[in-house]
């Protein structure tokens, strides 16, 4: 099985709240399976910021890295910006390609070096709800370098972790709807700020900026990073 299989969005049009798991489907296929072009939940408290920071930071071309089904990619190219959407899943790149046909998608591995084409071209590299996927998360971060160009920046999101929400968790026993558990190419890694700057660090990418969105902010949904390649 590829360690790599997660390399898609965070959510599908599959919900595990009513008990149900994804064994029916997850054990027929190697990867992340997606069945609908549908935007999802997250979409709502991630997308404005990822926005306004590519706006902010002149961003033009941008690579969507772990784009899933396109939903949100092609919620970018709305906005203006010149899209371009990766993924290992089959399923996912199939629904975005068809879905948003004059959008280009490309299915990849993250073992795999970003096509040479492709090396050095973007304004922007973003990882909606990607990197808690992965079970070799710096993979991620070596396409991100190989894609952006010098000046780039590279927009990560994930859920937040933090003492009061984990508590608040713990008290209301819902970590199962929160780490899913039961979804094959579910959540693997749980990051802090604190882990994921210093990951960040290790691979030679500054961290610019940092936010935490989705509720208040000790019981946020997800955190929001920005990082640049460092001088």
């Amino acid at each position: 099985m590829n360690s790599n299989a997660a390399f898609a969005a965070n959510h599908d049009s599959r919900s595990n709240t009513n008990g149900s798991t994804d064994k029916s489907l997850s054990l027929e296929s190697e990867e992340f399976l997606w069945d609908s072009a549908a935007s999802t939940p997250a979409h709502d408290y991630l997308f404005p910021t990822v926005r306004d920071w590519l706006q902010e930071a002149g961003a033009r071309t941008v690579l969507d890295l772990g784009c899933g089904n396109g939903a949100l990619t092609a919620a970018f190219t709305r906005a203006g910006f010149q899209m371009t959407g990766m993924d290992v899943s089959e399923t996912g790149i199939a629904i975005a390609s068809r879905t948003f046909p004059t959008i280009p998608f490309l299915h990849s591995d993250l073992a795999t070096p970003v096509p040479e084409n492709l090396q050095k071209r973007f304004d922007a590299v973003i990882a909606v709800e990607v990197i808690e996927h992965l079970l070799l998360p710096r993979l991620l971060l070596q396409r991100v370098k190989e894609a952006l160009r010098p000046g780039g920046v590279f927009i990560l999101t994930t859920p937040y972790h933090g003492f009061l929400k984990n508590l608040a968790l713990a008290l209301t026993n819902t970590f199962d709807n929160h780490w899913h558990p039961l979804r094959d190419y579910g959540h693997v890694k749980f990051f802090s700020r604190d882990t994921l700057t210093a990951l960040l660090q290790e691979q030679g990418l500054e961290t610019q900026r940092f936010v935490r969105v989705g509720r208040i902010p000790a019981l946020a949904k997800s955190m929001i990073l920005q990082g640049a390649l460092e001088p």
